[in-house]
């Protein structure tokens, strides 16, 4: 619980990351701000309802995996991707970290996810491969770099670097260091394939 109210404090007003804590009776306990702007005027007030009101009902079945994981391995953080309703209809596609939480006597109380939405990296993955069947190997090789270069990229890595960057000057616990080392592995990890892409635009 210590993790959680630690974490809850760093990115309860964030404007990237959703971060919600969920019971073990399937009940929302906590939505940040970022989360509460997207979905309370579809919902209302979360705290208090079933966790899948604001998901893809075949998604489900992801959340039930990963939770089990989380309380499984608890000293680990399991990832999952969820369809969540976006009130036109439709859904946007969000990416979260999963981490069970414990109380003092080391009962399970719940699990914690951060997550952040993902739709628009999806709908040009998408139009990515229709691109791919009308274009010859040599066309794709310099037209894929060039799409993923000027399309969504820069924005999020710079966004996810600052973050950790700011987590890493911060005192914390180890449980919760591992976390910002994820997040920070993931942006160094970003960041290189942008690299890779550039140096090989040049070299064609």
């Amino acid at each position: 619980m210590k993790n959680f109210e630690e974490t809850k404090k760093l990115l309860d007003n964030s404007q990237i990351y959703y971060m919600i804590s969920v019971g073990m009776d399937s009940t929302y306990t906590y939505a940040n701000k970022r989360y509460n702007r997207v979905f309370e005027n579809q919902y209302g007030n979360l705290v208090g309802q079933h966790y899948s009101i604001t998901m893809h009902k075949d998604d489900m079945r992801v959340c039930e995996s990963v939770s089990g994981l989380a309380f499984r391995f608890p000293d680990r953080i399991f990832p999952a991707t969820i369809r969540k309703h976006d009130g036109k209809g439709g859904y946007i596609t969000t990416q979260w970290d999963y981490k069970a939480m414990f109380d003092e006597n080391g009962q399970p109380a719940g699990v914690f996810c951060i997550g952040y939405d993902i739709t628009e990296f999806m709908q040009q993955s998408n139009e990515l491969e229709e691109t791919k069947e009308s274009l010859s190997k040599t066309q794709f090789t310099l037209a894929e770099i060039a799409y993923m270069q000027s399309h969504g990229v820069r924005k999020p890595i710079a966004n996810i670097m600052g973050l950790s960057m700011l987590l890493e000057t911060m005192e914390m616990d180890e449980s919760l260091k591992n976390m910002v080392d994820m997040i920070s592995a993931s942006a160094k990890e970003l960041d290189q394939l942008i690299k890779n892409m550039a140096n090989l635009t040049i070299n064609k």
